[in-house]
């Protein structure tokens, strides 16, 4: 057997291990473990697997991951999240679907906070589902819309899977995630106009509600997001004027998080604790499956599979569209099997260098990426951000209800995607505005 049909047999068992329910990043590091073992002997193979975990977790830029995530946690705890969706509810009830368009918003602002799609749609859907629901919304519509907005935790900066990408890309993680901005906000209001018009049409969807709501009061509760707006200009402004790496506004925001908190009196032992432990046990789970992903990177390298790619693109002399539709739809098959962190650090390895043969701009192919990582946590029959929904509604809503609330919002994603690829300056204007 040569290398590189070692290659493919290991991606082959890979995949086979996953659908067997082994832990990802068990399947990740075991079958290159095995390969390396064969290619190089058994001493190698213990040999790269000593170093690769403290060379990963050492790169200076993925520590921005737990900072993200603390900040995330933070802002979670200490409150921001219930003020972002009742400041929401107060400014949009009055639409067709407002309580429901109001949630969309919100889980928009709250990624600007969180940078992870789970956490945002696990937040919000406390707050905003049973609210919805109380109202005599329709159940598919409340869940759907949660489950669906809150996967712009992936898009709108901060991001993980931007700075995971940024790092496997080796590109400008500052760029990627400014680059996330207006498609993250063309996704929001796709879906708030797709509310609204089903609503429109169907009023059964979402009874009217008739709040009395003085001005003063709306404005009241708008100044009750101010920390959101902080932590948003803190981050993104800083990342854009080029005041702070990636890394440091990670850092940065988290620590005007608990500052905010604290002189807003919600900050205690209780919610310190409860931040770092949450921030700890995800950045763990995530390095977990990176490193597993970085050994699958570097045995692969061994087998030559990127350079025969790389040649066999040049070989065909591919269309750039047809490489983005085909990639397209290696990603929108995987989503609906493997985690997003799996599927991404998976297939960065093999996509990669047919992208860089022809040249195109891996800005722009990160913002896909993630677009498609993000349709993948809604499409069954792993659909994470639906079983987010369904821990937090319980046995009150079936889990069939969700993947039909879903369903509208996965039309609007095939829109979002279409302009991405038509547009691409949708994606890439901002972070060109940087030079």
């Amino acid at each position: 057997m040569s290398s590189l049909e070692l290659g493919f047999y290991c991606i082959g068992a890979v995949l086979l291990l996953i659908a067997m329910r082994m832990p990802i990043g068990v399947a990740l590091a075991l079958m290159p473990f095995l390969g390396i073992a064969q290619l190089r002997g058994l001493d190698v193979a213990f040999g790269m697997l000593k170093t690769i975990p403290f060379d990963f977790a050492a790169h200076w830029s993925l520590s921005a991951i737990p900072m993200f995530l603390l900040m995330g946690a933070i802002a979670h705890h200490s409150g921001i999240s219930s003020a972002l969706f009742r400041a929401a509810r107060l400014w949009l009830s009055a639409l067709p679907g407002g309580l429901a368009v109001a949630s969309n918003f919100a889980c928009a602002g709250f990624a600007a906070a969180s940078g992870s799609s789970v956490a945002t749609a696990a937040a919000m859907g406390r707050i905003a589902i049973p609210e919805m629901l109380k109202q005599g919304y329709d159940k598919g519509l409340a869940t759907g819309t949660v489950a669906a907005a809150g996967t712009l935790g992936s898009l709108i900066p901060p991001s993980i899977l931007f700075v995971l990408y940024g790092v496997f890309a080796e590109v400008s993680i500052t760029k990627l995630l400014i680059a996330g901005v207006f498609p993250g906000l063309l996704t929001a209001t796709v879906y708030g106009a797709m509310i609204i018009t089903r609503c429109k049409l169907n009023p059964n969807l979402a009874p009217r509600i008739d709040v009395e709501v003085d001005r003063a009061e709306r404005y009241k509760a708008l100044g009750a997001v101010w920390p959101l707006l902080v932590l948003i200009l803190g981050i993104i402004g800083g990342l854009y004027g080029g005041i702070v790496t990636p890394t440091e506004a990670g850092a940065f925001g988290a620590f005007l998080a608990f500052v905010i908190g604290f002189l807003q009196g919600r900050m205690n032992l209780t919610v310190i604790w409860s931040s770092v432990l949450e921030a700890v046990t995800s950045t763990a789970r995530i390095f977990f499956v990176a490193v597993g992903a970085v050994m699958l990177t570097k045995f692969l390298a061994l087998t030559g599979m990127p350079v025969y790619l790389g040649q066999l693109i040049g070989d065909w002399a591919l269309d750039p569209l047809l490489l983005v539709i085909g990639a397209s739809l290696i990603y929108l098959l995987l989503g609906m099997f493997l985690d997003p962190l799996g599927i991404l650090l998976i297939t960065l390895p093999v996509l990669l260098p047919m992208f860089e043969a022809l040249q195109l701009d891996l800005i722009w192919f990160g913002v896909l990426v993630v677009k498609y990582l993000e349709i993948g946590l809604l499409t069954p029959p792993v659909g994470f951000n639906v079983y987010v929904i369904k821990s937090v509604v319980g046995k009150s809503i079936e889990l069939e209800t969700i993947f039909k609330g879903v369903t509208w919002f996965l039309f609007c994603e095939l829109i979002v995607v279409a302009l991405l690829i038509a547009f691409p300056q949708i994606s890439i204007y901002l972070p060109n505005t940087m030079d």
